[in-house]
């Protein structure tokens, strides 16, 4: 990590970012004129911090999230998922509010998406990831009675 920026600022930044964003507000965080025609953009900024999330789809998107400090990038996640092609509107829904509890238990060490495991009635959640938070990628996954009803992959890191 850059003398400038200490990991611990950093994960401590994006913990907020994440609850005060998607997984905690879900699209209520999106603001109305995104930059990129049709994209949802959630945004959070605190101090010389800013972040950015940008994605396209619902039930099937793409995305990149990226920090910003004093104005320049400096870490970035890119991710694409969504649910099974079977999954009706109202499951999704289900899932998305399952997932969105999930993401807001994100570790401090590894504040890239939710813990390695999550699980509430008949929901569970699993994430694998490899590397640490300066170099990194992963799933995820919500299945529903064990069967995989949701999957997305991510991958990111330092920006220099």
């Amino acid at each position: 990590m850059s003398a400038k920026v200490p990991k611990f600022k950093l994960t401590r930044f994006l913990l907020d970012a994440k609850r005060n964003s998607y997984a905690g507000l879900d699209d209520n965080a999106a603001i109305l004129n995104p930059l990129l025609k049709g994209s949802k953009q959630l945004e959070w900024k605190d101090g010389d911090w800013f972040y950015r999330d940008v994605y396209y789809g619902m039930s099937l998107f793409t995305g990149m999230e990226v920090v910003y400090y004093r104005g320049k990038p400096i870490w970035s996640m890119s991710y694409s998922g969504g649910t099974q092609s079977d999954v009706k509107a109202e499951e999704t829904k289900i899932i998305y509010t399952f997932l969105r509890s999930a993401l807001m238990k994100a570790p401090v060490e590894f504040p890239v998406r939710g813990p390695a495991a999550f699980s509430n009635k008949n929901l569970s959640y699993i994430m694998t990831s490899h590397g640490i938070l300066e170099s990194f990628w992963g799933q995820e996954e919500v299945s529903a009675d064990g069967i995989c009803r949701y999957a997305l992959t991510f991958a990111g890191g330092l920006v220099r």
